[in-house]
C-alpha cells in the first residue's frame, strides 16, 4: 500500500533510485533543503512496502496579486512504480495544498518539450501549455510553462497561451 508523507532532509539519503532517469532533474544539497525549510508543506514523499520511496513532489509559492500561484519544481516516480497514478496523486496533493492553504491563481510548471510521455501526463491532468521557454533547460533544450488554474481563476485568465516564446531571462520571479 502507498502512502504519502512529508518530505524530510532524512530522505535525501534514500531517494537516489527514483532520481534514475534522464527526463528528472536532480539538483544540490543546498537547493533541496531550502525548499525543506522554506515550503515544506509542498515537499511531499510517497512510500511504498518498507518504507521504500517511490516517488515525489517538490514545490513553492510564489507570485504576487493575480500572479500568485502553485510551482512544480519537480515530480518523479520511480520507474517501477509508474503507471499506477502516483504521479496524479502528488499533483492532486500539491494543487490541494495551492488551492486550500495558499488560495493561489493557478499551478504552474516546465516541461522539456522532447518530454512527450509527461506532456500527455500533465495534459490529462489538466494541465495545458501557456508558452514555450527558448533555452531553458542548459541553454540547450526549450521548455513548455504548462498551467492550470486554481478555482480562485474563475475566468480562467493565468492559462490563455501567450502568442509568443521567451528566454529564461524574461520569466517572472516576483
Amino acid at each position: 500500500m502507498t502512502s504519502t508523507r512529508r518530505f524530510t532532509c532524512n530522505d535525501l539519503f534514500h531517494f537516489n533510485g527514483v532520481n534514475l532517469d534522464y527526463f528528472t532533474e536532480t539538483y544540490n544539497l543546498p537547493f533541496y533543503l531550502q525548499y525543506l525549510a522554506n515550503w515544506p508543506e509542498y515537499c511531499i514523499a510517497a512510500d511504498g512496502p518498507g518504507k521504500e520511496i517511490m516517488g515525489y513532489i517538490l514545490g513553492k509559492s510564489e507570485g504576487e496579486g493575480v500572479k500568485w500561484h502553485g510551482h512544480v519544481t519537480a515530480v518523479t516516480v520511480a520507474p517501477e512504480y509508474r503507471r499506477q497514478r502516483l504521479a496524479k496523486k502528488l499533483m492532486d496533493d500539491l494543487e490541494d495544498i495551492t488551492e486550500k492553504v495558499h488560495k493561489a491563481y493557478f499551478v504552474d510548471l516546465f516541461v522539456r518539450v522532447s518530454n512527450a510521455s509527461a506532456i500527455r501526463m500533465y495534459n490529462k491532468f489538466g494541465y495545458s501549455i501557456y508558452r514555450t521557454v527558448l533555452g531553458y533547460y542548459s541553454g540547450d533544450e526549450n521548455a513548455y510553462d504548462m498551467r492550470k488554474a486554481m478555482s480562485r481563476d474563475k475566468e480562467g485568465t493565468s492559462v490563455i497561451p501567450l502568442t509568443r516564446p521567451i528566454h529564461p531571462h524574461e520569466l517572472e520571479h516576483d
